[in-house]
């Protein structure tokens, strides 16, 4: 099956299991494991979410993998890069990012989306890693921040 026609599938997926559902930490939790599951490479798929008492700073949501860093503060490795520019960040080798934070050294490649509430402020980032180098690329942007957009509860 193509990357394509598996985000399509998930996204369906993701969908129907959300309807109706207003706990973000469950709409989080859903797409975390529906996506995890869907795709082999990913090694590490899950949210940070914007600390509302600490509004600079990323704590760790509902993921699925192995070990997450707890906290990441804005403009720290590439959730806290993507946190910081509000844009989607595709990272083909980890270990060459400036500042790169090693949460498990196993991670090679990284894709970064933001997630945006109802009005428009940055709620949190999907982050999802691969042990591969190189796993990320336009398709997996498009299909992820369309799934992002899905999220506001």
């Amino acid at each position: 099956m193509k990357k394509l026609d598996i985000y399509k599938d998930v996204a369906q997926q993701i969908a129907a299991v959300i309807e109706g559902e207003t706990s973000v930490t469950a709409r989080y939790a859903t797409v975390s494991c529906l996506l995890n599951e869907a795709f082999e490479d990913f090694f590490w798929t899950g949210f940070y979410v914007v600390d509302p008492l600490k509004p600079e700073e990323l704590v760790v949501g509902p993921y699925q993998g192995t070990l997450g860093c707890l906290r990441i503060p804005f403009g720290k490795g590439v959730c806290g890069a993507c946190a910081k520019v509000e844009e989607t960040i595709i990272v083909e080798d980890v270990h060459a990012f400036p500042g790169h934070i090693a949460c498990d050294s196993r991670t090679n490649s990284e894709i970064v989306v933001p997630v945006f509430d109802k009005e428009g402020k940055l709620a949190a980032v999907l982050d999802v890693d691969s042990t591969k180098h190189g796993s990320f690329d336009e398709v997996d942007k498009a299909a992820l921040e369309a799934i992002c957009k899905t999220l506001l509860a």
